[in-house]
């Protein structure tokens, strides 16, 4: 299968070696990754902080550069979630109603890094080897948005050597959702330190995450805590072998 690469900006940006592992797996698995040029931003950043007018031409442009793929993957349920559930509806409000049909066809075929391997490629063991104790934080936008469900636990649960323990109150949320975290600083920080706290009840050595913005916010808080524990992505864990 060809598969089309969306990379997101904070993985392009902050976290490239989450790119280089969602490719290395599929490649692994067998299947062809174009990593289209064009891309940029898809635009979530500015729908949510209330640019939506400003936010049709990102959209647009998201639409024409993924125009000729089959199927998209990103590493990212939050940038998924944007796609799958906001762009035909900004582009109807704006009133163009083919971007709208064309931004549907495109939500249809574009998938978070686990829902493609488990649903549409039907793989739940893809070779890796991860000898570590990991925790799983469920991001808001996998669990509400997209309902990923019990897919990431599904794929970590096949690592060999990887040792998966429950996170208390996995559900809550890390305190980040974009410039919420900017606005309401003292309410992020407060839901941080609740999630680091039960972080560290579990012992884990990883704290693991499909989403690198929750990632990046949690990584962030155990590092200024001093904690052992470190932040890794679904990818990153999948593509590891012996």
């Amino acid at each position: 299968m060809r598969i089309a690469l969306m990379v997101t900006c904070l993985v392009d940006g902050l976290f490239p070696d989450v790119g280089r592992a969602t490719v290395a797996v599929l490649r692994r698995l067998g299947h062809v990754v174009e990593v289209p040029d064009g891309q940029t931003c898809c635009g979530q950043m500015h729908i949510n902080t209330g640019y939506g007018p400003a936010a049709v031409g990102v959209v647009r442009h998201h639409v024409e550069a993924f125009a000729a793929t089959d199927v998209v993957v990103a590493p990212s349920a939050s940038c998924v979630g944007s796609v799958r559930h906001q762009h035909a509806a900004l582009a109807r409000q704006a009133g163009d109603t083919a971007l709208a049909a064309a931004a549907e066809a495109l939500a249809a075929r574009t998938y978070e890094l686990s829902e493609l391997l488990v649903d549409v490629l039907g793989v739940t063991d893809v070779g890796a080897y991860y000898p570590h104790r990991v925790t799983w934080h469920p991001t808001c936008h996998s669990l509400r948005v997209l309902g990923v469900g019990d897919r990431p636990r599904r794929l970590l649960e096949a690592v060999e050597g990887l040792q998966l323990v429950d996170l208390p109150d996995a559900e809550s949320c890390c305190g980040f959702g974009g410039t919420f975290a900017l606005k309401n600083a003292a309410v992020s920080a407060a839901m941080l330190d609740d999630k680091l706290r039960r972080i560290a009840a579990t012992g884990a050595e990883r704290c693991a995450s499909g989403d690198a913005s929750c990632l990046m916010q949690i990584g962030g808080g155990l590092a200024r805590s001093g904690s052992p524990t470190r932040p890794v992505h679904l990818a990153e864990i999948l593509a590891a072998t012996r």
